[in-house]
């Protein structure tokens, strides 16, 4: 079960004015299921967006790219789980583009300004037909507080919806953050495979909603791990609608700048360690947290390399203070003059480790004690300077393996 992580509350979740989403049963991989999402924006939108780095990366991925760097105006955007429409060469990218046409036909825009998503299993031909069969329902239910069905319209193997909603006030304007995220397994910075979407009623500039998203992005969903595996399909996507009532923010120093970017953020990072909290039969919830680093990008190495492994992931599941693990990570993470002696190790709130070895003051039960918690810290003092990452992961339990051994069947 999900660490710690509950469904969301549709009452909860606030509509942001100059966005409707609706929602369709297409039964593009299974009948009977929400898989198919689409959003129509208003005409003041904006829309912003950081993609996977994965050099296979999908044909929606790919035209998602060249219609906003077409800068026409993004006005829908049309979501499917069940198919990736990855690995699947020009008939993938025809088909993609044949969604963006028949949504816009349904929604009197141009099809270059509708953005494609696709999530789901990769290598083969994405049920066209299905997806344009269930566009008209999706559109005839098009309304504002739809964002705990769209959240549910966009799972693959996630054993909970992700979503949640935020307010801030400026210049005495109240300003709505919402956002949904799908993603459990095939986790991994630049990015994983989720989708993110997040929308704001703020009037921002796109230069800045730019620098808003990478800065979000960097924070939250780049900051995760399940299982090391980078997909191809990643995406996360940040609107900013304009129908607030408030000023443009076009300056990324001013301090209403500043308060939104803090807050698109917190709900970045409070979605994407919803992720990591339905790690594909995760138990426990770790904090990786390094620091007395060089560089955040050495903190960095050592903060994937014990996440990555899957001896200290496996270890973590049985609540066995197996902690020469963590020790061996650290030491192949990467930093060639890496001094040993320097290196204090936590497990929560007790000392491991220090001056090369196991720390004097360590008793194996309270490691055990800590291993028990469904949430745990495992922090790193480096001892080089003042730079600190943080990254979150979960552990691998039975269920991780027969997910994925059984997701095509």
């Amino acid at each position: 079960m999900p660490v710690n992580l509950t469904p969301p509350n549709p009452d909860q979740l606030l509509p942001v004015k100059g966005i409707v989403l609706g929602i369709a049963e297409a039964g593009i991989k299974k009948a009977g299921r929400k898989d198919l999402l689409v959003m129509r924006l208003g005409d003041k939108a904006r829309v912003a967006g950081v993609f996977t780095l994965n050099r296979f990366c999908a044909a929606p991925v790919t035209l998602c790219k060249a219609h906003l760097a077409a800068a026409k105006g993004i006005r829908a955007l049309v979501v499917n789980t069940g198919n990736a429409n990855a690995g699947t060469g020009e008939d993938g990218m025809n088909r993609a583009r044949s969604t963006c046409i028949e949504a816009a036909k349904l929604l009197d825009c141009d099809a270059e300004q509708v953005l494609p998503f696709s999530t789901g299993v990769i290598l083969e031909p994405l049920p066209l037909d299905r997806i344009v069969a269930g566009l008209p329902a999706a559109v005839a239910g098009l309304k504002a507080a739809n964002w705990f069905d769209a959240a549910q319209a966009i799972m693959t193997t996630d054993l909970v919806s992700k979503a949640v909603s935020k307010q801030i006030t400026l210049d005495g304007a109240t300003v709505t953050i919402t956002g949904i995220a799908k993603g459990s397994g095939m986790i991994h910075p630049n990015m994983a495979t989720m989708l993110g979407y997040v929308a704001t009623d703020a009037v921002v500039s796109q230069p800045v909603l730019e620098t808003l998203v990478r800065h979000a992005a960097d924070r939250s969903f780049n900051c995760i791990t399940v299982d090391g595996d980078t997909s191809t399909n990643d995406s996360f996507m940040l609107i900013a609608t304009g129908e607030a009532g408030v000023a443009e923010i076009a300056d990324a120093s001013s301090a209403h700048y500043l308060a939104l970017r803090d807050a698109v953020t917190d709900v970045a990072r409070t979605l994407a360690q919803a992720i990591v909290r339905d790690g594909e039969g995760a138990t426990k919830f770790m904090t990786i947290a390094v620091e007395g680093g060089a560089a955040e990008a050495e903190c960095r190495l050592v903060a994937y390399a014990i996440a990555h492994s899957p001896l200290v992931k496996t270890a973590f599941f049985a609540s066995d203070p197996n902690l020469g693990r963590i020790l061996a990570a650290i030491g192949y993470a990467g930093i060639a003059d890496l001094d040993v002696e320097k290196i204090k190790l936590y497990l929560g709130d007790v000392l491991v480790a220090e001056h090369g070895g196991r720390a004097a003051s360590y008793q194996e039960q309270d490691g055990q004690r800590v291993m028990k918690e469904a949430e745990i810290t495992v922090r790193v003092v480096l001892g080089r300077g003042s730079a600190a990452a943080t990254v979150w992961t979960c552990d691998f339990s039975y269920d991780y393996v027969k997910i994925n051994a059984e997701y095509r069947s």
